[in-house]
C-alpha cells in the first residue's frame, strides 16, 4: 500500500468531490490559477521570525512526475460509497479521471528553492484545467509548508550561531514519522552543516556526522570496565574522528580528565582529537569549564560540542552567558564561541513553538474565453482577504542595495520600464510609499517550473544553500533580529490595488441589497 499512500491518493477527500462536481457542471476543464502563500511569519512564542525560507519545491516536482491515477488508484475510488450506498464517484468522470489525471495539463511559476520569502506572497502559481490544479492543493501544501517551516527554523539557528558557526542536525529521532528526511533536507537549505540522517545525507551529497551515545559508556560501566575504558575503545576504533560525550558520570570530574587522557594517547601515536560532547546541564558554563581544562592540557584547537534542546534563543543565551562569564575563568570568550558546535534536533525539526505554517492554496484568477476574470475571497480577517488577479512578483532592491520590498503587479505590468513607482499597503488605504527607479532595481522572482513536464533539473544543495545565504545578507538587520524583527513590506501596484478595491466594493455592495 505505500505506493497508493505516497502517489496521487495522497489527498483529502474534498479535492476528489470537488472535481466530480467541476466535471458534471462541465467545467472541469476551464482554465483556472492557483497561488500558493503564506499568510504570516511563524511566531515561536518568545520570539518571532521576520522572513521564510522557501523549501520543498523539488521534492513536489519529483513526485508530480509519477502521480497518476492508475487502475489501482481508480480501484479505491470505486469503492467509495455515498450514505445511501451507491457509488460517491460516477463512472464516466472515474473514466475522465483514468485519461487525465495527471499534472501534465499544468503549468507552474515558483520562486526559486532557498530563497527568502514574506507572507502574503505568491510562492507558487499554479494555472491549468480547474480539475487538475485543485486535485494537486493539499500534496502541493503538505510538501512545501512543512519544508519552507523547518528552512526557516534553521536559519534562524544559523542567525544565532553565526555564520562561521558549525551547525548538526540531529533531529530524525524527534521527527514526526514519515517526516524525517524532509526536516534532513529543509534543515540542510536553511543552515545546518551536516546531519545524523544517513540516507538523506548522502542524497544530498553529504557524509553523515556523529559520534556516540550514552549507552556506549553505560554499556563498558555495566560490563565492569568504565568511561575511560569506552573512550579508549572508541577513540581505538576511530582515532581521527574521535569526539567523545563526556557528561555520563561528571563532566568536570570524570568526563574531561578522562577525554584529556585519550586525547593525550591519540597524540602520541601521530592522531589529532576533534572534540567533546556536552549534552546536559547549563551548557554554556561548562563550555567555559571544558575550555579552561583543554587549553590548560594543550587542546585549545579541540571542538566543544552542545547539543540537548537547542534552538536560537538558546543560543543567543548561551553565547551571551559566555561573554560575560569566560573572562572570569580566564578564557577568551571569543576563541570559545568560534569553537563551539551546534547539534540542534526536537526544536529544529518539529518547529518548536510553531508546529505548522498557515501557508494556503486559493484560486485568484478563471479564464473564461480569452479573458482571465479575477476571483477574490472577502473576510472579516484582512489578512484572509485575497490579492486577485494574474500577477507578477518583484522584489525591489533600494539604493543600499538592500531588500526593500517585495511587490504584486498584474500579469500585464512592467513596472522596470517606471521612472517612479507607488506601492500601497496589502489591505490598509492610507499606506504608501513612492520609489525613484533611478535609485532601485527590481528583480522578477517567478520562473517556470513545469509545463506540462519538469522544467527545473534537481539543482545540488550547495546552490541553495548559497542562494539562501546571499538572501539573507541582503535583509536589513531589523528584519533579521530573532526578537521582535522589523516588518518587511509587501506591497501592490497601483492597478492591483485599484482592481482589488473594486472588486471588494463590488461584492460588499452586493451584500447590502
Amino acid at each position: 500500500m505505500a505506493s497508493l499512500t505516497e502517489g496521487i491518493l495522497l489527498t483529502d477527500q474534498y479535492q476528489l468531490t470537488m472535481a466530480q462536481v467541476y466535471f458534471r457542471l462541465g467545467i472541469h476543464e476551464k482554465p483556472a490559477l492557483f497561488e500558493y502563500f503564506y499568510r504570516k511569519n511563524p511566531d515561536y512564542g518568545q520570539h518571532q521570525a521576520g522572513y521564510g525560507v522557501f523549501a520543498g519545491l523539488d521534492p513536489l516536482l519529483r513526485w508530480m512526475e509519477t502521480a497518476r491515477f492508475g487502475a489501482e488508484e481508480l480501484e479505491v475510488l470505486r469503492s467509495h460509497k455515498t450514505r445511501a450506498g451507491k457509488p460517491l464517484f460516477g463512472a464516466d468522470f472515474l473514466a475522465w479521471m483514468g485519461r487525465n489525471g495527471s499534472f501534465d495539463g499544468l503549468t507552474l511559476r515558483a520562486v526559486a528553492e532557498g530563497r527568502v520569502v514574506h507572507p502574503q506572497v505568491p510562492l507558487v502559481a499554479i494555472e491549468g484545467p480547474l480539475a487538475q490544479a485543485q486535485l494537486l492543493e493539499t500534496a502541493l501544501l503538505n510538501k512545501l509548508n512543512f519544508e519552507t517551516l523547518i528552512a526557516t527554523k534553521s536559519s534562524r539557528i544559523r542567525e544565532a550561531a553565526g555564520a562561521a558557526a558549525y551547525i548538526l542536525d540531529m533531529g530524525l529521532r524527534r521527527a514526526a514519522s514519515g517526516a524525517g528526511n524532509a526536516a534532513t533536507r529543509a534543515a540542510l537549505i536553511g543552515g545546518a552543516n551536516r546531519s545524523s540522517n544517513v540516507g538523506m545525507s548522502h542524497e544530498l551529497g553529504l557524509q553523515a556526522a556523529g559520534t556516540h551515545a550514552h549507552s556506549m559508556v553505560q554499556a563498558f560501566m555495566a560490563l565492569g570496565m568504565g568511561e575511560l575504558e569506552a573512550f579508549r575503545a572508541f577513540a581505538e576504533v576511530y582515532p581521527d574522528d574521535t569526539v567523545l560525550l563526556v557528561d555520563t558520570v561528571d563532566v568536570l570530574e570524570s568526563g574531561i580528565p578522562n577525554a584529556v587522557k585519550v586525547f593525550e594517547e591519540l597524540k602520541r601515536k601521530g592522531h589529532r582529537p576533534i572534540g567533546i560532547r556536552l549534552d546536559s546541564g547549563d551548557l554554556a558554563y561548562l563550555s567555559i569549564r571544558a575550555a579552561q581544562m583543554l587549553d590548560k592540557a594543550g587542546f585549545a584547537d579541540v571542538s566543544i560540542v552542545l547539543s540537548s534542546e537547542l534552538d536560537e534563543l538558546v543560543i543567543w543565551q548561551i553565547h551571551t552567558q559566555i561573554r560575560e562569564e569566560a573572562p572570569r575563568y580566564g578564557v577568551d570568550a571569543d576563541a570559545l564561541i568560534r569553537r563551539l558546535v551546534f547539534g540542534v534536533g526536537t526544536r529544529m525539526v518539529t518547529s518548536w513553538g510553531q508546529p505548522a505554517l498557515n501557508g494556503v492554496y486559493k484560486v485568484v484568477a478563471v479564464r473564461d474565453g480569452e479573458e482571465w476574470k479575477p476571483a477574490i475571497k472577502v473576510s472579516e480577517s484582512i489578512e484572509k482577504v485575497l490579492n486577485p488577479g494574474r500577477k507578477k512578483v518583484w522584489r525591489l532592491y533600494d539604493e543600499r542595495g538592500l531588500a526593500s520590498a517585495d511587490l504584486l503587479t498584474l500579469f500585464d505590468e512592467d513596472p522596470c520600464a517606471e521612472r517612479s513607482l507607488t506601492l500601497h499597503h496589502p489591505s490598509e488605504a492610507g499606506k504608501l510609499r513612492r520609489v525613484n527607479m533611478e535609485r532601485c532595481r527590481l528583480e522578477p522572482l517567478h520562473a517556470e517550473v513545469w509545463r506540462g513536464k519538469r522544467l527545473l533539473e534537481p539543482q545540488p544543495l550547495e546552490v541553495l544553500r548559497e542562494r539562501h545565504r546571499k538572501d539573507v545578507e541582503l535583509l536589513d538587520p531589523g528584519v533579521r533580529r530573532l526578537i521582535n524583527p522589523h516588518t518587511y513590506h509587501v506591497s501592490l501596484s497601483s492597478r492591483l490595488w485599484q482592481l482589488k478595491n473594486q472588486m471588494i466594493e463590488a461584492l460588499t455592495q452586493g451584500e447590502g441589497e
